[in-house]
């Protein structure tokens, strides 16, 4: 071999060798190796549908709003100021516009348990009343107990309901039910520096407590990242271990969840290759909507392609996105003329394909919709669906007629 020849093949070794290091590097930076493998390797539980006007595709989207009136510790009156936006602004933007049964877009605020104050919740309440949303819990917490995590659920969830006439019982139990979102993606105990949270039988608290769901992920690029992802299936607790989440039972049609497993929603997780760092590193799209990041039909792609759904029911396609709405920058973007754009944009697009009927709906619609999945309902029924709702829920409001409303 000349010596020239062997310089050629070293340097090209030496190249492909710092581009594996790159690459390695930089999917542990974002903590990918958690995801990736799942993204890359995983099989389609269902074959491909083709969708007609006949056959539509039912597509579900709830946001999911981890609400914090004092994130950055402002003063009283500017948590509350930012509180009074929502509630003046979301109506008189978000009204006029529709999904394919009439009813304008919902907001679920999963409002944290250690930020509480009447004088917040009670503005919360009058504005899903009003029935542009919802409320369910959220919570921070560091180096707690099962006991106290246990007397926070309670305490909460009772003080939501009777006095904010939030949340909702159970009509055969009685039982308040609440589904939630942890903060800091801390799940189960699931940082390995084991911050943020202290209780491994996360689940089992929560079960005892009333919770119907937890949508906590996605959570990329955290170190808390399941390995499981886009998907809708049911977690238990494994005693002796954290991040008991990382494994679970997908939802599917006919099958019934054991009583000791959590439903786990999930909102999409991919590779945006249309969005490259330094040109050539693909963004993670999480489905986190926030200043600089809107909701866009471009995104929606995504969000779609990354089919959440109950297995045996790929028709219905459940989009759970996140946001912390209550942020400087985030509360401009969500209250301004980028999401407005968005949901004209999400019409228009709906209008180009007759195939599709979109729906906004809450935390608590989007699990009431999987269980009829799980029943093997082909159609989504949303008038059983609240016929059995307490009045604590607040009315459903609806707009003249529905977006395309000459469709069947």
């Amino acid at each position: 071999m000349s010596p020239l020849l062997l310089t050629c093949i070293t340097i090209c070794i030496t190249l492909l060798f710092g581009l594996a290091v790159a690459v390695f590097l930089a999917i542990r930076s974002r903590n990918m190796q958690y995801w990736l493998p799942a993204y890359l390797f995983s099989r389609k539980r269902d074959p491909k549908v083709s969708f007609s006007p006949e056959q539509p595709r039912h597509i579900f989207i709830a946001v999911c709003d981890h609400f914090e009136p004092e994130w950055g510790n402002p003063t009283k009156s500017e948590a509350i100021a930012r509180v009074d936006r929502w509630c003046e602004e979301y109506p008189a933007r978000f009204s006029r516009f529709s999904d394919s049964r009439g009813q304008v877009p919902q907001h679920t605020f999963f409002y944290p348990q250690d930020q509480y104050a009447p004088e917040y919740l009670d503005r919360l309440a009058s504005l899903c009343k009003l029935g542009y949303g919802d409320v369910e819990i959220h919570l921070h917490h560091d180096h707690d107990t099962a006991d106290g995590l246990r007397q926070k659920m309670n305490e909460f969830r009772q003080t939501l309901f009777d006095r904010h006439g939030l949340l909702r019982k159970d009509p055969q139990t009685g039982e308040i039910l609440y589904s939630f979102i942890h903060g800091n993606w801390a799940l189960c105990n699931s940082r390995p520096d084991g911050r943020w949270c202290g209780v491994d039988n996360e689940i089992e608290i929560l079960l005892e407590t009333g919770c119907y769901a937890d949508l906590t992920m996605p959570s990329a690029p955290s170190n808390t990242q399941t390995e499981i992802i886009n998907s809708i299936y049911y977690a238990k607790n494994r005693p002796g271990e954290r991040k008991s989440q990382n494994q679970g039972i997908h939802a599917q049609v006919g099958q019934s969840p054991e009583s000791d497993s959590l439903l786990m929603i999930q909102g999409p997780l991919k590779l945006d290759w249309s969005q490259r760092k330094w040109g050539l590193m693909p963004r993670i799209e999480n489905s986190d909507l926030h200043a600089g990041r809107p909701g866009t039909v471009n995104r929606l792609q995504h969000w779609l392609a990354a089919d959440v759904h109950v297995t045996g029911r790929p028709d219905w396609t459940f989009i759970k996105l996140h946001t912390h709405g209550a942020k400087p920058g985030n509360i401009d973007t969500l209250l301004g003329a980028e999401t407005e754009t968005f949901h004209e944009e999400l019409r228009a697009e709906a209008e180009r394909h007759p195939e599709w009927k979109y729906y906004y709906v809450t935390a608590w619609e989007m699990a009431a919709l999987i269980h009829q999945a799980e029943q093997g309902a082909t159609i989504p029924d949303f008038d059983t669906l609240h016929k059995d709702a307490p009045s604590s829920s607040g009315p459903i409001v609806t707009t003249e007629s529905p977006a395309f409303s000459g469709r069947k």
